[in-house]
C-alpha cells in the first residue's frame, strides 16, 4: 500500500517582506498542482496576522514528494525565501483521515 506524504509549510514573512512572501509562494501553485502525485497544493493565510501563510500540500507518495523538491520552480523557491520569511516545515503521518 502506498502512503501518501503530506506537508505543511508555515511562514513568517520578515517586517516589509508580506506581498515579496505572497507573490513567491502563489508562484509555486499551479506547477506545483500539474505535477504528477500532487494531489494538494493549498495556500492560506492567518486572517488575524497577514504575514503568516500556510502552504497545504499532499503527495502521492514519498517519489511525488521529493520529485516536487527536485523542481525548478521548488528551487527557485528554495533561493528566494530565506530572505523573506522565517519558516518550518512539518511532514505529517495520516492517523484518522477522512
Amino acid at each position: 500500500m502506498t502512503s501518501n506524504v503530506k506537508t505543511v509549510g508555515i511562514l513568517t514573512a520578515h517586517p516589509g517582506k508580506e506581498a515579496q512572501l505572497r507573490s513567491l509562494l502563489e508562484g509555486l501553485i499551479g506547477p506545483s498542482r500539474s505535477e504528477p502525485g500532487n494531489l494538494r497544493y493549498d495556500l492560506w493565510t492567518d486572517s488575524s496576522e497577514p504575514g503568516v501563510f500556510v502552504l497545504d500540500e499532499l503527495y502521492l507518495d514519498a517519489d511525488a514528494a521529493a520529485a516536487h523538491q527536485a523542481s525548478p520552480h521548488f528551487q527557485h523557491y528554495r533561493a528566494n525565501v530565506g530572505a523573506l520569511a522565517d519558516r518550518r516545515a512539518l511532514s505529517l503521518k495520516a492517523v484518522v483521515v477522512g
